[in-house]
């Protein structure tokens, strides 16, 4: 089963993520998670750091959506490699890149052109997946949560190139549309929604088993319905 985090920046993909691959590996089931690129993403630090001119003037932004529209199909990829029964856990989606880029075009930060440019390279890419196995996730996991929530987790996360008070303005325009754009636009697989206004799998090992029964509990589902259709 292909299983994706998605979700808000700062609301604990990763974290969940981990604690779904711990999860899984102790019941036996062999598991792998594919992390977003973070530590080795050399334009990341500059998205956040630089000012909007220089971001105009080096067209960060679009870089930006590149290298991460780059990484996410090389994932993709490497997860059609692995087969069944094992798990693949990948955080974040190769479809929320897309919304992503939609916002730096609504802020002024990507160009028309440019997300032209960045739409074609995502429906090629799409075109090739639909041509692979296991091509599209089973599940997405969202994780949905209060603006006041996303911010408190991403101060406390403490990423330097993250915690500028300037940036809240970014963070509001992402996540005031993210609701919308996956209970209405993605399309791709079942999703589950879990509260992260209430839930923290870090600090608490009840939340952390709530959410990997929900997980089992909807991936049991998909498995039921696929049989049923089957038969």
């Amino acid at each position: 089963m292909s299983i994706v985090i998605g979700g808000m920046i700062g609301l604990g993909k990763t974290s969940v993520a981990d604690t779904l691959n711990a999860h899984f590996q102790n019941r036996g089931i062999e598991s792998k998670v594919f992390y977003e690129s973070v530590d080795d993403n050399p334009i990341l630090p500059l998205y956040y750091e630089l000012t909007p001119e220089e971001l105009d003037a080096k067209r960060i932004p679009f870089l930006l959506q590149l290298f991460f529209l780059n990484k996410r199909f090389k994932t993709v990829k490497e997860c059609v490699g692995w087969r069944e029964p094992v798990y693949t856990i990948q955080d974040r989606s190769i479809y929320e890149d897309w919304y992503f880029a939609y916002v730096n075009k609504s802020l002024g930060r990507i160009s028309d052109l440019e997300f032209k440019i960045y739409e074609d390279l995502v429906e090629n890419m799409l075109e090739e997946l639909n041509e692979l196995p296991r091509k599209a996730p089973d599940l997405m996991v969202y994780l949905k949560g209060s603006f006041d929530t996303v911010i408190d987790r991403i101060m406390a996360r403490g990423r330097s190139f993250e915690i500028n008070p300037e940036l809240k303005e970014y963070y509001f325009e992402v996540w005031k549309g993210y609701d919308e754009w996956v209970m209405n636009q993605y399309a791709a697989s079942e999703v589950l929604v879990i509260d992260m206004d209430t839930t923290d799998v870090v600090k608490s090992e009840e939340d952390a088993t709530k959410v990997c029964r929900a997980v089992e509990d909807k991936l049991q589902e998909i498995l039921n319905m696929r049989t049923a259709h089957i038969g």
